[in-house]
Order: structure tokens, then C-alpha cells, then sequence
């Protein structure tokens, strides 16, 4: 941890440094070499085959503050502040928003954690334990994209508005005006979540609320999550995720399943699920193997029934305690109508991308 005054000024713009308040400033720069065909940048089917320098391919580059400051009682006072870069421009990753990942103050207590600011939806933290790519890739992971909300508006099956207060069509990964509460007891893990819409005249207009269970042992775990998002409008978007980890002599097994559906409309709605399983092993000392695959299908009202299978495979090379070294490699295939086209042009119905990347932590 660091305790400079200087640095804690800088960087949050808290004037003078409280006694005996700890702030640490972090992060991960993740840059690779990415080669792909048939598949964009945004998860988007394309006709052409395209090369570039490529940001958070294994983990999404960023940077933040984390603050504790303990109370007594086994009480504490917490603070967080995170933003995504884009390390191959060294933009943020949000124009608009300084800490676009996370915003919170919160109470740390002898019956559980009380945050409020932006955070993460539940669906997320239900995720963080048994995705199979332990949500590696978010660009192109779809427990990232569609179970856990973050990128939906691909193909002609997108949402189209904003459920929650998530600042975003199409993204509610994360979002603002949120409290959240957070309690362990024994094995059990139970978080319960109220996100403000803050429209004028309608408490629940542009609100979002869930329940998160997770059952943990040093071997396994089961976790779920279910949510309820609202536009604007009130129209209702509700999301569930389950899934479950289990290790091996060495092994790991990973499975989820996640269903949301959204009313986009008058007599309008937009379905989607994903199933993924993957396996993941250390080969040798340092160097990790994980392989995953994942099946997405949508139902809109109106339109074709699409979606897509994708499998991963990465392998993870430790240099040092912050130091990672990495391939990864991903095939699409694109059903119904979601390859689409480009102009006048259709998109292949294969995509596929090859990934050589280094990940440093600090």
C-alpha cells in the first residue's frame, strides 16, 4: 500500500491525507498482436480478413484506487475507483466517463459489505467463479457479452434502449446509482442489489434490482444470479445465470448457463441464452491450458432466430508474479441470419482469431 498524500491528492482530489487511511493504486496493461477473419473488432461478423494491435485480449487493461480505512468494531470504510484504458492508444475506454468500471464508497461491517456508486450487475459477480475462461476475452466472451449483459447490440436482434441506469443502449454490465450488500456466512455467499433509476415521477422507470446466491467449497462452487432491469419506458428486461466449478487432481471443469429476455416494444421482445462449458489444466510449471466453448441463440419478435457457437482455446505462460505471456485462439461459427453482410456484400459464416499477447499487473 501506498500512503502518500501527494499521490492520493493527485489522483482523487481528497486534499489532505487522512491519518492512517491506506490507498493503493493498481492495474493490468494487457497488449497483443491480434490476426482475425470474418470477425470484428465489437463481435461483429465481417467479410474480410484485418490485423492490429489489439488492448485486453486476455484481461481488460485498466487502472484504479482502492481505499480502506479501518474504524474498529471490525468496521471499516471503503472507497473504489476504476477506468478501463485502451492500451494500444492509451485512450480510456470510455470517452465520457473517467471511472467507467467502477465508483463506489461503501461500510465493510461484522454482517457484510454496503457499497453504493457504480458497480457491477449481479449477473457479473455470479460469473466471476465458473465462466470457463474465468472471463478472460470481454470483447469476445459471451458470459461477458450476453449473460452478463456488456454488448448486445450485435446482429439485427439488439435491445435497442437502456434497462437501468447503466449510461448505455446495449450495456448494462455496469451500473450507476447502486447499492449492493454483500454477506459470507460459512460456505454461503449472498449479495442482494437496488440500482436508483432516478426518473422524475417513477421510482422503478430506468431501475434495476437482483438476488445473487453461491454456494463455496475448496473444491467446488455453485453460483447463480437473477436480475430484473427496467427502461426508461418501464418496459422489463429479466436475466438469470447458474452455473457451477468443479476441480480434479489438477483439473478444472467449469459449466453456466444464462437466459435473459427483454420487452423491446409494444408486442416486442428479444430472448437470448447461453450454454458454456470448458477445462482448463496447468501443463507444466507456469503454464496454464484452458479451452472453452459457448452457444448463444436469440429469438426476436419479427426476425429469424440467430446466433452463434465459438470455442477458445489459451494458453498462459507465468514469467513473473505479475508477468503473463500468452496465446489464445477463437473459431466462430454464425447461425440464422447473424453473419449478415457488409454493404451489399455477405459476411463470412466463419470467424476465427489468433492472439500472441503480453498481460503486466501492477
Amino acid at each position: 500500500m501506498r500512503h502518500s498524500c501527494a499521490l492520493t491528492a493527485l489522483l482523487i482530489a481528497s486534499g489532505a491525507c487522512p491519518a492512517q487511511t491506506g490507498i493503493s493504486l493498481y492495474g493490468i496493461v494487457d497488449v497483443g498482436v491480434r490476426g482475425s477473419n470474418g470477425l470484428g473488432a465489437n463481435n461483429t461478423p465481417t467479410a474480410d480478413r484485418s490485423g492490429a494491435v489489439s488492448s485486453g485480449v486476455n484481461e481488460t487493461s485498466r487502472w484504479g484506487l482502492r481505499g480502506r480505512e479501518a474504524l474498529g468494531g471490525g468496521w471499516a470504510a471503503l472507497v473504489r475507483l476504476e477506468g478501463g484504458v485502451n492500451a494500444d492508444t492509451g485512450a480510456s475506454a470510455k470517452s465520457d466517463r473517467l471511472f467507467d468500471r467502477q465508483a463506489w464508497a461503501g461500510l465493510e461491517t461484522p454482517y457484510g459489505t454496503l457499497a453504493a456508486g457504480r458497480q457491477t450487475n449481479l449477473l457479473s459477480d455470479a460469473l466471476i467463479s465458473v465462466d470457463p475462461l474465468g472471463k478472460r476475452d470481454a470483447s469476445f466472451n459471451p458470459n461477458v457479452n450476453i449473460a452478463g449483459l456488456s454488448n448486445t447490440a450485435f446482429g439485427t436482434h439488439s435491445f435497442g434502449r437502456q434497462y437501468g441506469p447503466s449510461g448505455y443502449n446495449d450495456n448494462f454490465y455496469r451500473l450507476d446509482n447502486t447499492l449492493k450488500y454483500t454477506a459470507t456466512i460459512g460456505s454461503w455467499q449472498a449479495r442482494a442489489a437496488w440500482s436508483f433509476g432516478e426518473v422524475a415521477g417513477d421510482s422503478s422507470a430506468g431501475s434495476a434490482h437482483g438476488v445473487a446466491l453461491a454456494y463455496q467449497r475448496p473444491d467446488w462452487v455453485v453460483s447463480g444470479a437473477t436480475s430484473q432491469f427496467r427502461s426508461r419506458e418501464g418496459l422489463p428486461l429479466d436475466a438469470w445465470t447458474l452455473g457451477a466449478a468443479l476441480r480434479v487432481d489438477g483439473w478444472q471443469f467449469k459449466g453456466n448457463a444464462a437466459r435473459n429476455k427483454a420487452d423491446t416494444g409494444a408486442g416486442k421482445t428479444v430472448s437470448q441464452r447461453v450454454l458454456s462449458a470448458g477445462v482448463s489444466r496447468e501443463i507444466v510449471a507456469g503454464l496454464l491450458a484452458t479451452t472453452a466453448w459457448y452457444s448463444v441463440r436469440r429469438e426476436a419478435t419479427g426476425l429469424r432466430d440467430d446466433g452463434f457457437d465459438r470455442a477458445f482455446l489459451f494458453l498462459e505462460k507465468t514469467l513473473a508474479p505479475r508477468t503473463t505471456a500468452y496465446a489464445e485462439a477463437d473459431y466462430t461459427t454464425w447461425r440464422g441470419d447473424a453473419a449478415g453482410q457488409t454493404g451489399t456484400r455477405p459476411n463470412d459464416r466463419h470467424g476465427s482469431g489468433l492472439t500472441v499477447g503480453l498481460m503486466q499487473k501492477f
